[in-house]
């Protein structure tokens, strides 16, 4: 495995994720797996009702494919290295399974239009989290956090396992929340895996930059599809699998202290649903923005949708070049 080896992931991915690309959303409009649009969104989402949804799938199994496939001879063996990009697969897949299910409830369940119970869900994330940080922590023995420009290592001993399971938990949900207007999600996920990818490479851990780059070409592949006007959507299948591996891969490099500045704008979402929620409390009806998550915002001040995606994604790049610098600083 070299680093060229691990970048040109991005390009078979790429390609494996166009090529079965139509015949899985034909499928998906066979079975009528339509998306259903809340009614206190912006009235011009009303359009995308019934857009084919569980689009994350499109992403994991071209991923789940290569992974398994190029990285089959470690299963048997005892190089950490090899095995160790097991773990965001797993992650991936995981929470990918819980977002379909919720997805599907919604279209098909006894809550249709809602999922599954919120607390549920929240429950089942939780479980998975702390498992997979409890791995991070005695399987793998991953680095619990590198200062960023000065390369201190900080040891949280077993306060490591929650931390590490509230911000795999965190990001899934936040990455959801992201999730509203054609390609913002995607767009937004791949630019943060491609910069883990490059810290990765740094730092000489090529399976984790392989796994990395794959996410980036699958990504770019969905995104075929889902740009707008958007043929389909990511779904929770693909949000929540998205937002969990991105904190894992982030976890593993140990260079999680920049992750809210490279994930700039997951966490906006997330900062503006909890301000408008306590605001909205606070004041006894009152909202301190138009709508959230901020995106939706942005779409009532008279913003495009395409605008809002540009502009996010530009923010996105330039704060994943700043933490990237300081990474490697």
């Amino acid at each position: 495995m070299n680093i060229s080896m691990a970048i040109s992931m991005a390009g078979l991915s790429f390609i494996m994720t166009i090529i079965w690309g139509d015949p899985f959303l034909r499928a998906l409009r066979h079975f009528k797996v339509g998306k259903q649009i809340r009614s206190e969104e912006p009235g011009k989402h009303l359009v995308k009702m019934g857009t084919p949804t569980m689009g994350g799938l499109m992403v994991i199994l071209p991923v789940l494919f290569i992974t398994v496939l190029l990285n089959a001879s470690s299963i048997l063996g005892s190089h950490i290295n090899g095995r160790s990009v097991y773990l965001p697969l797993f992650t991936l897949v995981a929470f990918g399974l819980l977002g379909g299910i919720d997805d599907w409830e919604g279209i098909y369940g006894t809550r249709k239009g809602d999922g599954m119970k919120a607390r549920t869900k929240f429950v089942a994330q939780w479980v998975f989290a702390l498992a997979i940080a409890w791995a991070l922590k005695f399987i793998l023995r991953v680095p619990d956090l590198y200062i960023p420009g000065i390369g201190i290592l900080v040891d949280f001993g077993w306060w490591f396992i929650p931390i590490a399971a509230f911000i795999i938990v965190g990001y899934s949900n936040a990455i959801n929340l992201t999730d509203g207007l054609d390609g913002l999600a995607g767009l937004i996920s791949a630019t943060i895996f491609a910069g883990y990818g490059i810290i990765a490479i740094y730092q000489g851990q090529l399976f984790l930059a392989q796994f990395s780059f794959t996410m980036v070409g699958a990504l770019f592949g969905f995104l075929w599809f889902n740009v707008h006007p958007a043929q389909l959507f990511m779904g929770d299948a693909g949000s929540l699998s998205i937002g969990a591996s991105i904190a894992v891969v982030a976890l593993m490099s140990g260079q999680w202290a920049i992750l809210p500045l490279i994930t700039i704008i997951p966490v906006s979402e997330t900062l503006s649903v909890i301000i408008q929620v306590a605001y909205f409390k606070m004041t006894k009806g009152q909202r301190f923005f138009k709508m959230a998550p901020i995106h939706l915002h942005f779409e009532l001040l008279g913003w495009s949708e395409t605008q809002v995606v540009q502009r996010f994604w530009l923010i996105s790049l330039l704060a994943t070049f700043i933490g990237v610098g300081l990474a490697l600083s």
